[in-house]
């Protein structure tokens, strides 16, 4: 890793402190989670940090995006090597649900800490839509529903399965107890009328 005197690309830059914000939101919280903070543990001034993010949501929101990015594309992956089957692909995409719950349990405090700001729940929205037409693609052919219905059970499965993690995440289940709880959720959902 480069020394703080080392120049770094604009991109290379903001790669090393957002890394530098999930070793600190996962040493100790979100909340402690600061541009200031961020600042120091990077070995940068305050301007560097501030002309990348601007303000503690949008540094929370760059975070969040990286997260999704990562999650989403882990899923596209994932579906690419699934089976024929409905529960064969209702179970890769709930293992790569659960892969990034447990892989990345930052996911949900960070989005928690966005919760109320209109701009960020905005964004948060476009990106679980973005989320719920990927789920609904990969299920089409496995289902009867119309489009818009299947979308909406999609939203359902999603919801349940953001309980499903914190569930894993607080410890009371096993990683193959959710997998095996999601996957029937999703077949039931998109193979019932």
């Amino acid at each position: 890793m480069p020394t703080p005197s080392q120049r770094l690309s604009k991109q290379a830059r903001r790669e090393q402190l957002l890394d530098t914000a999930m070793a600190i939101v996962r040493g100790r919280s979100t909340d402690e989670l600061t541009l200031q903070t961020l600042a120091e543990a990077a070995g940068v001034s305050r301007p560097i940090v501030y002309d990348h993010f601007g303000t503690r949501p949008g540094l929370l929101f760059a975070l969040y995006q990286r997260l999704e990015e990562r999650h989403r594309s882990a899923t596209e992956q994932a579906l690419r090597n699934a089976g024929g089957s409905p529960g064969e692909v209702a179970g890769v995409m709930s293992a790569a649900y659960f892969a990034c719950a447990t892989d990345m349990p930052e996911f949900t405090a960070i989005s928690a800490a966005l919760k109320g700001s209109r701009e960020m729940e905005l964004s948060q929205r476009e990106m679980l839509d973005a989320y719920t037409a990927l789920m609904a693609d990969a299920l089409r052919r496995h289902s009867d529903l119309g489009i818009e219905e299947l979308r909406l059970r999609c939203v359902g499965v999603l919801g349940a399965a953001e309980a499903i993690a914190a569930e894993l995440n607080s410890g009371r289940i096993t990683a193959s107890v959710a997998v095996a709880a999601l996957t029937d959720l999703i077949v039931g959902g998109v193979t019932a009328r």
